[in-house]
């Protein structure tokens, strides 16, 4: 009879224990849900960072003139804040001196931007793997091969931990996960840097550690780096992607809910859209070119759409958004077209009507004929939650020659595709496209400024 009791009261017990438990899930799950929106920019005032802003005001009141001022507009426009360093959670140098805003400054600057009653977004992008930028050398970063707690502990855990802060709560965090990180793992392999980073784990390990620890704030939205069109269209490289992102987002804690959508063009220049360039061109596919080698997506909203549908087959909710840096890939200037060749040679027909300029997709590096691209925007597209200015236009992507040292950052390098008298490694007929004086990477470059105003396209008024 005495253990009958304790039968029944232990029984009792759990399942008032697993009532509570779930009654606390449910209570979080409402919250939650009530803070998290679907569109984080719909809305939504967006943060102005003020030490992009200064760059761009004191380039601007040094050039003067009609010049000087589209450069000053620039300054209107929200950009990303990179945490690529654990030094720049707290905006400190390598040697500990203070040399920009923490992370919690520039959260504070938000706050004292909102506009009453009405949220704002804050655009951040979470950049420091173990074993950074396997297959280039432009941004290598601080945390060797192996360093993987040291990323949790010292970079991840410190930064979920400031944007948690509830006097943070009506700011929607919009942070982008990890660029290039996953998809090297699919292309470039023969990198004994990025072969290092797939056998270890460290790069799959490292982005799902802060997709579990980001999804639980409810006003933390992730979205995880696509690479562009350019790299990743081609089937042979597409579906791998795919099947290797969504298996790591499959291995969190939150599942297929774990990320509010997508990124493409992290840093890059590959256009939205590509208006003059037809299906084909005396009986050849466009594609066909050697511009194009055969890739079916010439652009980033053909290339998004169809990672749209292909993640959502894989099982991810059908409310997850693409988001595009547009910073970049605007192409205006003198030398973009404005109508199609009349050509029939597939290669002339593609090369007179690509507003593309660079001599082939692969080039990165600080590329000689960029425009500032379309101005953030939300919902430009259907499952499109926003054009977004992730790399703040003005920033160089490496240092053009070797032997310089970065004070800030000194793991930076040297990677030959910013020479601009090298060719391009991965088609060696091709120059690099890079321009020349260019500082390390995310120091201001003042000639690539001038020149994606200059090329911006839509023209800044």
């Amino acid at each position: 009879m005495k253990s009958t009791k304790l039968k029944s009261f232990v029984w009792l017990l759990t399942v008032g224990m697993l009532a509570v438990t779930t009654l606390t899930t449910t209570v979080h799950e409402t919250a939650y849900a009530k803070l998290h929106v679907d569109n984080p920019f719909v809305g939504a005032t967006a943060y102005l960072n003020l030490d992009y802003g200064e760059n761009v005001k004191k380039q601007a009141t040094q050039t003067a003139g009609r010049l000087g001022e589209k450069m000053a507009q620039v300054a209107t426009y929200p950009t990303a804040v990179w945490m690529d360093r654990i030094g720049a959670i707290t905006g400190t140098a390598a040697d500990g001196s203070k040399i920009a805003m923490s992370l919690r400054e520039h959260l504070d600057t938000a706050l004292a931007q909102k506009l009453p009653g009405k949220p704002i977004t804050f655009l951040m992008v979470v950049y420091n793997l173990p074993n950074r930028d396997c297959h280039a050398l432009a941004s290598n970063g601080e945390i060797p091969h192996g360093g993987i707690e040291r990323y949790k502990t010292d970079y991840i855990d410190p930064i979920a931990e400031i944007v948690s802060d509830p006097k943070y709560a009506h700011i929607r965090i919009v942070a982008t996960i990890e660029p290039d990180s996953l998809p090297n793992l699919v292309t470039n392999l023969s990198t004994p840097a990025c072969a290092k980073a797939k056998s270890s784990g460290e790069y799959v390990e490292g982005v799902k550690y802060a997709l579990n620890k980001l999804y639980p704030i409810p006003n933390v939205y992730t979205y995880v780096d696509l690479g562009h069109s350019g790299w990743l269209g081609w089937d042979s490289a597409f579906g791998p992607t795919v099947t290797l992102i969504a298996d790591t987002i499959k291995g969190t804690q939150a599942g297929v809910n774990a990320v509010d959508g997508f990124i493409s063009n992290t840093s890059g220049s590959t256009p939205i859209i590509e208006p003059f360039i037809k299906e084909y061109t005396g009986g050849q596919p466009s594609r066909s070119s050697d511009f194009y080698d055969w890739n079916p997506y010439i652009d980033e909203i053909s290339y998004m759409g169809a990672m749209y549908d292909a993640f959502v087959a894989e099982g991810l909710p059908t409310t997850i958004g693409m988001l595009v840096d547009t910073s970049r890939n605007g192409w205006g200037g003198p030398n973009r077209p404005t109508v199609a060749s009349t050509a029939t040679d597939v290669n002339t027909f593609v090369d007179e009507s690509r507003i593309d300029r660079r001599p082939h997709r692969g080039g990165w590096c600080n590329q000689i004929g960029m425009g500032i691209g379309e101005r953030p925007v939300v919902e430009p597209y259907e499952h499109f939650d926003a054009f977004v200015w992730v790399k703040p236009p003005g920033e160089s992507d490496g240092v053009s020659e070797a032997g310089i040292i970065d004070p800030n950052d000194p793991a930076k390098g040297f990677d030959g595709m910013c020479d601009p008298n090298a060719t391009n490694r991965d088609k060696s007929q091709y120059s690099t496209n890079a321009m020349a004086g260019a500082p390390h990477a995310g120091w201001w470059f003042a000639e690539q400024f001038e020149m994606l105003v200059e090329n911006a396209y839509p023209p800044l008024p």
